[in-house]
């Protein structure tokens, strides 16, 4: 089986034009081009899908830019070290990187890197952001169901009038309040 040097690209809105990033793949190639018409924030990619299918050892993605493969440094790493793993070759024109050579695995060491500093700079904010509002008195997390309204929905479910639906409605709990209720009560 030959190997296949396969395009993807990818615009973030209906109103980008995917011209720019097919011709640049279409200059440097590329056997097939996968091309998305979707939002930035997404997470389903259907042709990004497909492309991943169709992808064997050996194979080479080509993209116009690094920005088109993943929303996140995080999601573009996590594509990168699966394709390293099943030794899928990334070529990404606008920054010049082949994922194969020294040079290209150095800058994705160093971008795991960043990503990871992201990371901890989020758990951290986080945390202090919840110990302030401790200190503040603030609690974390839902507040706690109404017992009385609680213990009035187990009345009206046991008394088989009202539907779940309505039980809810007329008391203000959730479903999954509800039925959590009934399991440990009965």
């Amino acid at each position: 089986m030959s190997i296949l040097k396969l395009g993807y690209a990818r615009v973030s809105t209906q109103d980008q034009e995917l011209a720019r990033q097919i011709d640049a793949l279409n200059s440097y190639g590329v056997d097939e081009i996968f091309t998305e018409k979707i939002t930035g924030t997404k997470a389903n990619r259907p042709e990004l899908l497909k492309l991943k299918n169709k992808l064997r050892a050996g194979d080479v993605v080509v993209i116009e830019s690094l920005s088109r493969l993943g929303r996140s440094t995080k999601d573009l790493l996590n594509l990168i070290e699966e394709w390293n793993m099943q030794e899928i070759k990334l070529i990404s024109l606008k920054e010049n990187i082949d994922t194969t050579t020294p040079t290209g695995k150095l800058l994705i060491t160093v971008l795991s890197a960043i990503s990871q500093f992201e990371r901890d700079i989020t758990v951290q904010r986080t945390n202090e952001g919840l110990k302030a509002a401790r200190a503040r008195g603030r609690k974390g997390g839902r507040p706690k169901a109404n017992i009385k309204q609680v213990e009035k929905a187990i009345k009206l479910y046991h008394a088989q009038v009202h539907s779940i639906k309505e039980i809810t409605a007329i008391t203000g709990i959730s479903q999954a309040t509800l039925y959590r209720a009934l399991k440990n009560n009965g």
